[in-house]
């Protein structure tokens, strides 16, 4: 449903023209220093604004509702909200009866019996991931002196991303990418054999995220076309440091000290200003359906912090799993 983690849980809430989105977190430490200008770093990555992007603006600013007290959690759920003012609502009315190809339209609406708020993607919409990078905003600071970092490499099958943009917009297109992501600094012995492998519950956060179509780790499919002996990492020394790492950081789904590292595939938009064809529920055949509205050309230029936060999310969770850090967090108020 909409609940993730064992421990350190998330649980994300709202719809994107609704009132307001947001994410509840449960099981996060007490006594972590939590403010306001703690999310702006990354709420203003995650937000729209260049070329390629959307042109839906909105404050993003978080209302911590409750968990934190005198800026410290206080050991109770935190919730975290964020109000939606920038609404157009029908940019979206015609695509209950001719559901945009490729989008949840179809089966939101068949999922939910025609209840379904599609307005904006409704709970489908990419709006929703603000939930997920405030709650990785927290879960960073759990996991430090660890860190995620995501980058995009790749947009619409170039690395040069200005030139893959510009060319999509041209063509009134959308175009989806690549993005890596890796984590420094973790320890050994981080997840699970089998069902909660590292690889396991990265993978599903990452699913999570609306637009995301494959994930590999390491050398990922690659290492088909490898030998053994070739993609084999050689251990150099005693902290299990290796002089490749096509592993990815990652053993038999548990952390290896080295740098965990994994590539995310993303599609291209949806919601596309060239004219497409889809059927229409209401004249029962196959029309034209030109869509307007405020779409990004690139979605995959918004996701990278994003990434980073789901990577966070894990192994936050992980961590508190394995009795690496404390339920009352060190630091105490001055």
């Amino acid at each position: 449903m909409n609940r993730f983690g064992r421990l350190f849980s998330i649980s994300i809430f709202g719809a994107s023209h609704g009132k307001s989105v947001g994410v509840l977190i449960d099981g996060c430490p007490a006594g972590i220093p939590v403010t306001p200008e703690d999310f702006q770093e990354d709420l203003a990555r995650r937000k729209p604004g260049a070329k390629g992007t959307t042109k839906r603006i909105e404050d993003d600013q978080p209302v911590l509702e409750t968990g934190i007290h005198n800026g410290f959690t206080s050991g109770a759920p935190i919730l975290i909200r964020f109000e939606n003012k920038n609404t157009i609502t029908k940019d979206y009315s015609q695509f209950k009866d001719q559901p945009r190809p490729g989008h949840a339209d179809f089966t939101s609406n068949v999922k939910f019996g025609g209840f379904a708020d599609q307005s904006g993607g409704g709970q489908f919409s990419g709006r929703l991931t603000l939930g997920l990078v405030a709650a990785g905003v927290i879960a960073k600071k759990i996991i430090a002196p660890a860190t995620t970092k995501a980058l995009l490499v790749e947009a619409g099958g170039l690395t040069n991303i200005e030139l893959a943009i510009n060319k999509a917009i041209a063509s009134g297109d959308s175009i989806g990418g690549i993005i890596e992501c890796r984590a420094f600094d973790l320890p050994v012995g981080l997840g699970e054999p089998f069902f909660d492998s590292i690889e396991s519950v990265i993978s599903h956060l990452v699913f999570s995220v609306p637009a995301i179509k494959g994930i590999e780790f390491g050398s990922g499919f690659n290492a088909a076309q490898m030998y053994g002996s070739e993609h084999n990492d050689t251990i150099i020394n005693e902290k299990g440091k290796t002089k490749t790492n096509y592993s990815g950081g990652i053993n038999g789904g548990i952390s290896n000290g080295n740098e965990l590292m994994f590539h995310v595939a993303v599609k291209p938009t949806s919601s596309v200003s060239k004219a497409q064809e889809t059927f229409n529920f209401k004249s029962n055949k196959v029309e034209e359906l030109k869509i307007t509205g405020r779409h990004d050309t690139c979605i995959a230029l918004r996701i990278p912090v994003i990434i980073e936060s789901v990577a966070a999310i894990a192994l936050a969770d992980f961590m508190l799993i394995s009795q690496q850090r404390p339920r009352i967090w060190n630091n105490k108020k001055q």
